[in-house]
């Protein structure tokens, strides 16, 4: 219930700002906590979080990094020029496990091999970050979100550097990469396509990979101690289902229907002998727009890899071959 969770959270807030942070006990684990993807184009990539569990002093936190307002002031303009701001919020673990079997989606959990002091370092460290002035951060899709603020505090924590057999999608470029996530050929996967730039395909150096879901959990999951010490010390994972998208719902299938329907006006603008201006100026006004915003994003936004792509020209290409064919006799 919501008033739980505020109760929890004035409770976490109290104690972290008192110095009296909640002591663990032997039974406590602390655990890794991936969420499959939705269909939503915000959840294809999956989720991540932490949770504290603690049997003995009824404890069963979720730490998520993954929290922003839709009210706060010009949101999408922000959100539109990457300067969305993210925060940790903390819930009950089994309100989180409802909320996510509702939209059909799987949690995997990977307990980290921790020794007690570690595990209360750990809580520590995120009651820390969950202090009002702590929680909030520019998110960046690439560099700073969910995925990659646990697997630091992870580090930061154990104080030692740690391996994994995983290697995962190294040598692909980001386009490659997050396509996969996108869903490939869908009319979303076409959208990121667009505003990607010359800098989604430059491969990916080692350990580039750890910003999204899945390739955190595949790389916790074959992590290993400088002391040869399992990071994980048990779990339950599964690699992530991506859906096909039907070839109905393909960005390319669009772009035939759209050829068609081109050359079937303009079939009957010849045969009528009258050009259909509207039809054109109706796509002419799309396309600066979306030129429009691509600019906009290369030269006001922080995002990290937007730029200009040749991708931008298919439909303008496709409307001037077909557009062509009112010259062309019957």
């Amino acid at each position: 219930m919501w008033y739980k969770k505020l109760i929890t959270s004035i409770l976490l807030v109290l104690g972290a700002a008192t110095g009296m942070a909640q002591q663990l006990s032997e039974k406590s684990k602390i655990s890794l906590i991936t969420c499959s993807p939705g269909d939503e184009l915000y959840a294809r990539y999956g989720h991540t979080a932490l949770l504290v569990y603690d049997p003995a002093q009824n404890i069963q936190w979720v730490f998520n990094y993954g929290l922003f307002d839709f009210e706060v002031e010009d949101f999408y303009l922000k959100f539109v020029k990457g300067e969305t701001f993210y925060e940790l919020g903390v819930e009950d673990y089994q309100q989180f496990l409802i909320a996510y079997s509702l939209e059909n989606r799987q949690v995997y959990e990977q307990e980290l091999n921790l020794s007690l002091e570690q595990r209360q370092a750990f809580l520590d460290a995120l009651l820390e970050n969950y202090l009002p002035q702590n929680r909030k951060y520019l998110y960046n899709f690439v560099f700073d979100n969910c995925a990659t603020r646990p697997l630091t505090l992870i580090r930061n924590v154990l104080g030692q550097e740690f391996k994994s057999t995983y290697r995962g999608y190294q040598g692909l470029t980001y386009r490659e990469f997050i396509s996969h996530y996108s869903r490939p050929s869908s009319w979303a996967d076409f959208g990121i396509n667009l505003l990607f730039g010359k800098r989604a395909d430059q491969p990916m150096t080692e350990g580039a990979n750890l910003f999204l879901p899945e390739e955190v959990m595949n790389y916790v999951a074959g992590a290993t101690l400088s002391d040869s010490k399992e990071l994980v010390r048990s779990q339950s994972i599964h690699p992530f289902e991506i859906k096909k998208v039907p070839w109905y719902e393909t960005w390319y299938f669009g772009a035939v229907l759209f050829l068609i329907l081109t050359i079937a006006i303009s079939r009957i603008d010849r045969h009528r002998g009258k050009f259909s201006w509207w039809y054109d100026a109706i796509f002419v006004v799309i396309y600066l727009l979306l030129t429009g915003l691509i600019f906009f994003l290369v030269h006001y936004s922080i995002h990290p890899l937007v730029g200009y792509n040749w991708r931008l020209l298919i439909f303008p290409m496709i409307h001037l071959c077909a557009r062509l064919t009112y010259f062309f006799r019957a």
